[in-house]
């Protein structure tokens, strides 16, 4: 072995419950390894940050995929919405997204990593670590040999151990109005809008429990305004039969890293993954695919190495992060060039359909104006 594991109480100690988190704390307790996670809310499916929108890879991929079907509802098209509300229908054959009631699908998380031996510590916040000989002491916890910060775009554990830290993000604000019924439901509704989304969109959807509506925008420190979600959805209403008097059930917001990973995001026994790390689309502001395989790749990576030797976790954690180069590019023209008369111009141009079909699909989709 490559460290005496019966030197520490624990080998991995997880901050944060979320899908890297989870991806990463299952990976290591199913190779044998002895992991705690440390979950700051007494309910992993309350107070969520995350729109909880899964792309195909995800659902085939990882195991998301064995989530309750309950818990699930397919979207097989994407229609994207020009500032004049024009639009254009985007799909790719066999592609799909899946909504989600995601204040369940974390709760089943939850309980998935229970069933496999993880000591979920739920309503216990991170503070502090300390370096303590070859691994890290977090107190009411014990001793370490690995600590995993899983823990948000603002990461406590980055901090402590001086680890790369996120400078560009979103800020979001998405509504749920439980038990509604769009008038197109099988579409993710997308809009481009820089006049309420400078630097992002407005997304509209199906889930498995009613309506989900969102809307993000660049975040600038210094000029913090809010995203005008009420008058987006003023705006768009009409388009897709959401009633004026409907009232949110749930509002969910936070920041999302846009500026791709973070450097360094591992030494020293620590790592990062999921929004700590940075593991997000810089374009899509999408990050579940990514941050589950990240975070699944750093526990397999830390039970390899205390198991058999093998490249160091650190190693691994750097080099499977994505790096985004080409969506990076898309963040930065989108930052400098976004033009709401651009985009009602090039709506249905092949350039505009080629990238959207891109981000969306990842590959080349069938387009059709509507």
């Amino acid at each position: 072995m490559a460290t005496r594991t019966q030197d520490f109480d624990h080998d991995v100690v997880v901050v944060g419950a979320s899908f890297a988190g989870a991806a990463c704390a299952l990976a290591a307790a199913r190779a044998g390894l002895r992991v705690v996670v440390l979950e700051r809310k007494a309910d992993p499916g309350s107070k969520l940050h995350t729109t909880g929108i899964l792309v195909k890879e995800a659902a085939e991929q990882t195991w998301l995929g064995r989530a309750p079907a309950d818990c699930l509802r397919r979207i097989e098209k994407v229609r994207l919405y020009s500032p004049a509300l024009r639009s254009l229908a985007l799909a790719a054959p066999g592609y799909y997204f899946l909504t989600t009631d995601t204040p369940n699908l974390m709760r089943w998380l939850a309980s998935e990593l229970v069933d496999h031996g993880v000591d979920l510590r739920l309503g216990t916040s991170f503070s502090q670590a300390a370096r303590s000989g070859a691994g890290w002491s977090v107190p009411g916890v014990g001793r370490t040999r690995y600590l995993v910060g899983a823990d948000g775009a603002r990461s406590r554990v980055a901090q402590i151990a001086g680890l790369g830290q996120g400078h560009a993000f979103l800020y979001g604000v998405e509504y749920e109005f439980a038990g509604l019924q769009l008038s197109d439901p099988d579409a993710l509704h997308c809009f481009a809008s820089k006049h309420f989304a400078p630097g992002y969109i407005g997304w509209v959807a199906q889930n498995p429990t009613g309506v989900q509506a969102g809307l993000a925008l660049r975040h600038a420190p210094r000029r913090r305004a809010a995203p005008d979600i009420d008058g987006f959805l003023r705006r768009v209403r009409h388009l897709l039969g959401v009633p004026e008097d409907a009232t949110p059930t749930t509002t969910r917001a936070g920041l999302i890293p846009c500026g791709g990973p973070v450097y360094p995001l591992a030494r020293d026994g620590v790592l990062l993954t999921g929004d700590a790390a940075g593991i997000v689309s810089p374009v899509t502001a999408g990050g579940i695919h990514a941050a589950w395989r990240h975070g699944e790749a750093v526990g397999r990576a830390i039970a390899a190495h205390l198991q058999t030797g093998a490249a160091t976790p650190e190693q691994v954690a750097e080099q499977s992060a994505p790096r985004f180069r080409t969506k990076r590019l898309l963040r930065w023209a989108f930052d400098h060039f976004q033009s709401d008369w651009a985009f009602d111009v090039l709506l249905h141009s092949a350039p505009l359909r080629w990238a959207a079909e891109r981000i969306y699909f990842h590959k080349r989709g069938v387009a059709a104006e509507i």
